[in-house]
């Protein structure tokens, strides 16, 4: 079960100041004892992985890697021609097989599909070689997102918002196997990024690296 981040907006505000001052600090910790584990961020699509992972990345000092780039790189075509060529069975064990090979590269912070992680076999494959971290979003911020984007295969439907809340209510009981989950909502990026940071120094000094996890 995943540890809950929580968060205060007055006090966030209240304590920007202090928490930028402490970024590098807290960054340079949590990187090193990672030892070669990957920061796996895994939510739905609109919930920022991507957006929130490059910065997270560039505060750890580790690299960022997006696995839907990564799996349009390996098959030579978008995802959304993946889907209209081969279908979604096809696109998922492609995309587990190339979650697992990037697993093996850590540590680095790691943006997933949304359905990577309901694949159980690529959900142990974490489990062992990363750290997951589920970005919570509600329904209206993940509507609001997805209006500005038109590359999302199982949204190109009549209507959209229905599709986001059905695939919500499948995914987020196994969302919820996360190490960490962190609301994703609308403040700034750093703020976020700064949630992650707590919730990963406090799990790390917990938990330290399996065995065989570091260099």
């Amino acid at each position: 079960m995943s540890d809950i981040v929580t968060h205060n907006a007055a006090q966030n505000a209240a304590n920007a100041d202090a928490a930028a001052q402490s970024a590098a600090s807290a960054g340079g910790s949590v990187g090193p004892a990672l030892g070669r584990r990957s920061i796996v961020l895994v939510g739905m699509m609109g919930a920022g992985k991507s957006s929130v992972g490059r910065r997270l990345a560039a505060r750890l000092g580790v690299p960022f890697v997006d696995a839907d780039i990564e799996i349009e790189k390996a098959a030579g075509m978008t995802i959304t021609e993946i889907f209209a060529t081969h279908g979604e069975p096809y696109f998922r064990a492609g995309e587990a097989r190339v979650i697992a090979r990037l697993l093996e590269s850590g540590p680095q912070v790691l943006a997933t599909g949304g359905g990577a992680f309901m694949n159980a076999d690529t959900r142990s494959t974490i489990r062992l070689k990363g750290i997951s971290v589920w970005l919570r979003a509600t329904l209206e911020v993940l509507s609001r997102r997805i209006k500005r984007r038109s590359d999302r295969p199982l949204l190109t439907n009549a209507d959209p918002v229905e599709t986001l809340r059905r695939l919500m209510d499948e995914r987020h009981p196994v969302y919820a196997e996360a190490d960490l989950t962190v609301e994703s909502r609308d403040v700034p990026h750093e703020a976020i990024v700064e949630e992650i940071i707590e919730g990963l120094r406090a799990r790390l000094q917990a938990a330290p690296p399996a065995e065989g996890a570091q260099p």
